[in-house]
């Protein structure tokens, strides 16, 4: 006992030292698996790309900073800070599901302290997109103001540093209290239904402003004074009183960066105290009364002759698993409503005439957008089985029943969007022509089922567990989003090619006389590659079982 009481617990640096080194180590250790280095791999290339975006926007950056310190214009560098602050705050919500999936509270097993635990939360604020992208631009920014005139730098260095301390805290805590307040699954649905239909909301902004006319630039501008105290108009003010100069200005400026810095701190130390003395979120469900119910027959007998009974249980199964996900339930309203967008701000009468699209080409374009949202779910078809995956080994049922029953019900919701979609754009855009209707059906058709084999495949060989009702981690294998990538891209430039042979022979029927001899040779394809499905599904029953069941 006297030992353990002398014990010396490890300094702050010592510490985040020690974590840091396991986390390498566990991060080694999963790479051995071959399925994690694939998608290891495919994560490095999508890192490749965001870089390469990255770069060209820090470029405008730079040009940016250097164009209005060179024409004295300091005020604009309020629109820099307001795109990095915009940019920093709402990005790591669209790509929670794609970060890492680390919980701070598994370092509570550990003997930290509260300084080292703020500190591990807070420098992970710096390692997602946002924060080494908007930084990237804030360097950017600096360097092309320094390129203009050096001597605005000392300032803009300690604007641009409350900037960076600012944005990482107030991430942090907004991702915390977001965490606790979306501990339960009906809150997490309704907001993030709330979300996504304010997000789509925000793409009739631009028809409804232009409808307004020039009156809606002045009621604008008339608010914009009143966001002074928000951090984005202070930073900005603070380098504009630089041209006047102002000290006065530019300490008021500083000041309030720093109360920003100073509040969000304590409140985020307060939320990360409660998190360290034991706060436990949870979805459990409360205490509930079991009643005695009749249990009803889940499949009937009603089509004994059209589908076998185990691809009707399977359907059944995923129109229940539909029902209880918000999220993909909400995700079905988006596709008519971006197609009432598109209708209204390139459509006929739209107030951009001179751009408008005439329905011929409309149709094309509308099918390919609605494919590649409404597919990429089955190329990760197990998601969410969980330890269910196991009676499907269990049972007396084929994989190809399993993958048929699955394919044949994502056909009938997106045939069900699709309809739907296309009835909307025919009501606001027009018929687009008998032969050019049957041309995109017959290609969407093409599109869909030549997709289905690869998709099944990309489902047994690289699964990812996803969770209903929660929105961390949920994303598909790197593996299985390049898969779907590359295949949509293929499939897509067929279409292409073919619907413009149609306009450069002359011939309007040629395009669907061709997509029907490929839809009819995709349905082959794919009956043929349902029993290699039975084989690859037993050979990767081991991968299966271990990912979708931990």
């Amino acid at each position: 006992m006297a030992d353990v009481a002398a014990a010396r617990l490890p300094g702050v640096l010592e510490q985040i030292a020690l974590v840091a080194g396991l986390r390498w180590r566990i991060f080694k250790n999963s790479v051995r698996r071959k399925h994690n280095l694939w998608d290891l791999i495919a994560m490095i290339w999508v890192a490749f790309f965001s870089g390469c975006l990255v770069i060209c926007v820090a470029v405008l950056f730079c040009a940016g900073g250097y164009e209005f310190v060179a024409k004295n214009s300091l005020t604009w560098f309020a629109l820099l800070y307001w795109v990095i602050f915009l940019w920093w705050q709402i990005l790591p919500v669209f790509i929670a599901g794609f970060g890492s999936n680390f919980e701070f509270a598994t370092l509570l097993r550990f003997p930290l302290s509260l300084r080292t635990f703020y500190l591990l939360g807070l420098g992970y604020g710096f390692s997602d997109l946002a924060a080494i992208s908007s930084i990237c631009w804030i360097i950017a920014m600096i360097a092309g103001a320094a390129s203009a005139r050096a001597s605005i730098v000392p300032v803009l260095l300690v604007v641009s540093l409350l900037f960076v301390l600012l944005n990482v805290t107030l991430e942090r805590l907004a991702g915390s209290w977001l965490e606790k307040l979306l501990a339960k699954r009906k809150s997490r649905e309704i907001f993030l239904g709330l979300f996504i239909l304010s997000m789509v909301s925000l793409n009739f902004l631009n028809p409804a402003i232009r409808k307004l006319g020039p009156g809606a630039k002045p009621a604008i501008l008339h608010y914009l004074p009143y966001l002074w105290w928000t951090p984005g108009s202070l930073a900005g003010k603070t380098i504009s009183a630089i041209s006047i100069p102002d000290a006065h200005g530019q300490l008021l400026g500083i000041g309030g960066l720093l109360a920003w810095v100073a509040v969000l701190s304590v409140l985020l130390w307060r939320r990360f105290a409660a998190q360290y003395s034991g706060e436990e979120i949870s979805d459990s469900p409360r205490p509930v009364t079991l009643r005695k119910r009749e249990k009803k027959q889940a499949v009937a007998d009603e089509i004994p002759g059209l589908l076998a009974p185990q691809v009707a249980a399977v359907i059944v199964k995923e129109f229940r698993y539909l029902t209880r996900n918000g999220f993909a339930f909400i995700s079905l309203i988006i596709p008519p409503a971006m197609v009432v967008f598109f209708s209204l701000q390139f459509g006929p009468g739209s107030p951009l005439k001179e751009h408008s699209i005439k329905p011929a080409m409309f149709f094309p374009g509308i099918m390919a957008y609605l494919l590649l949202i409404l597919v990429s779910p089955a190329y990760n078809s197990f998601a969410f089985e969980g330890k269910g995956i196991q009676t499907y080994f269990m049972a007396p049922v084929r994989f190809r029943d399993v993958l048929l029953g699955k394919n044949l019900f994502l056909l009938a919701l997106i045939v069900m969007e699709l309809t739907l979609a296309l009835g909307v754009l025919t009501f606001r855009v027009g018929w687009p022509g008998t032969p050019m209707f049957l041309a995109t059906i017959t290609a969407g058709a093409f599109a869909l089922i030549g997709q289905l084999a690869i998709a099944n495949w990309s489902s047994l060989s690289f699964p990812k567990k996803m969770e209903i009702g929660k929105m961390k981690g949920q994303r598909n294998s790197g593996v299985a989003v390049w898969t779907a990538f590359g295949v949509q891209i293929l499939v897509g430039g067929i279409c292409t090619v073919i619907l413009l042979a149609g306009r450069w022979t002359g011939n309007p029927w040629l395009p669907p006389i061709a997509f029907t001899a490929l839809t009819a040779a995709a349905v082959g394809g794919y009956v043929s590659s349902l029993s290699a499905m039975d084989r690859l599904a037993e050979a990767k029953k081991e991968l299966l079982i271990e990912t979708l069941s931990k």
